[in-house]
């Protein structure tokens, strides 16, 4: 290889953010990178790489400078700053999923679906998960791709709001068409107006638009202790 050679492949290299980087800025740059989705509160960085405070917050600035890691929120922890490498987008267990928009829980949009679903299930008479799916894309009264998982976290939410209940085709009467055994779901309630469900009692508080609901436990990731939503309804 001649020295011309040499020079064209080096160069690509030597133009990379990453390549003039100082030892304790690689350091820290790894720890956060090998994080991936999840990326890293500034505490445990520095517990992992064992360098000052001084040194970590100087190198933290320089590598976002360089475009190479991005503060990210954190929405069990909002104060506490999160960071992850660029290349790599925050799991949902760091953004909270399609619920979450910028950092906060979409409760108006979450009502809405509730409110959409309940009546395409009041409309049907009974339904499954597929049935409610399909029902609201034909609709077109959403104007995005929801996806079945989507659906299926605010019809449980639903169920636990009790404005619908849970059954199984019997194959027979209402259920002729759908197969016997079958995940169905009925409304439980209806108001005075028009015959359409009423408003579930839940819905005055966090819990009760959250779709994620059955999914909270004491020491998990989604847990009352740690959130913040909850914590201000208890406080209000």
């Amino acid at each position: 290889m001649n020295r011309a050679q040499a020079i064209k492949r080096k160069q690509p290299e030597s133009n990379s953010p990453s390549q003039s980087l100082t030892e304790h800025e690689r350091t820290l740059y790894n720890v956060i990178k090998n994080k991936q989705d999840m990326g890293i509160w500034t505490r445990d960085m520095k517990r992992e790489t064992n360098l000052p405070d001084n040194v970590v917050n100087k190198s933290l600035k320089v590598l976002q400078a360089k475009n190479l890691i991005k503060e990210v929120v954190n929405i069990q922890n909002k104060g506490r700053k999160h960071y992850m490498a660029t290349e790599f987008e925050p799991s949902k267990e760091i953004t909270g999923g399609e619920w979450y928009s910028e950092g906060s829980l979409d409760t108006e949009f979450i009502l809405r679906l509730k409110e959409i679903c309940t009546k395409r299930i009041f409309q049907l008479k009974v339904a499954t998960l597929e049935g409610v799916t399909d029902s609201i894309k034909r609709s077109g009264i959403i104007n995005m791709d929801l996806t079945k998982q989507q659906i299926e976290e605010i019809v449980k939410a639903l169920v636990l709001d009790n404005e619908i209940i849970e059954v199984r085709s019997n194959g027979m009467g209402e259920f002729t068409s759908i197969p016997i055994g079958t995940v169905c779901y009925k409304c439980v309630r209806r108001g005075s107006i028009g015959g359409e469900p009423k408003p579930g009692a839940l819905a005055s508080i966090p819990c009760g638009v959250c779709p994620r609901i059955n999914q909270c436990t004491p020491n998990g990731i989604i847990s009352p202790q740690t959130c913040i939503y909850y914590t201000k309804w208890l406080d209000f």
